[in-house]
């Protein structure tokens, strides 16, 4: 596997962990946005991500690596919540509000996962980095 591969892996890992950030930090800004109508409620959403395996230029029968790919962002199917909050002024005609199915103790797991994900690909690219250096010390 060449130096290029595997920043490339890297960084096509940092790249999607960071759309799963952006998707998770969207998911709790809108964790307490209420609405008039179920159809009007913010859904969760979720990354759809797929792997892409590649081989080598140098092994042409065996794979060198797998990057990913970001697929789609998807809204995550589930029950709102409707709460029963008269004096609400988005409240409908019954009283109602609907909130949207974003579970936040899942959502910070999440985040955690895809924040330790992010810094295992950074590491990744300084580890390789200096071994790149190393081998350009031992040249001269």
């Amino acid at each position: 596997m060449s130096f290029s591969e595997i920043y490339q892996i890297a960084g096509s890992s940092m790249t999607a962990q960071t759309l799963r950030l952006n998707t998770i930090a969207s998911n709790l800004a809108n964790a307490d946005a209420g609405s008039t109508t179920e159809a009007g409620t913010y859904r969760s959403r979720k990354p759809v991500f797929s792997t892409v395996y590649e081989n080598s230029q140098f092994q042409t029968n065996q794979s060198a690596g797998a990057r990913v790919q970001v697929l789609d962002v998807v809204p995550v199917e589930g029950e709102l919540a409707r709460r029963y909050e008269p004096g609400n002024p988005i409240a409908d005609a019954d009283g109602y509000v609907f909130y949207p199915n974003v579970d936040v103790v899942s959502e910070m797991a999440d985040m955690m996962s895809a924040s330790r994900s992010f810094e295992t690909s950074v590491d990744v690219l300084g580890r390789a980095r200096s071994m790149q250096q190393g081998l350009l010390k031992l040249g001269q």
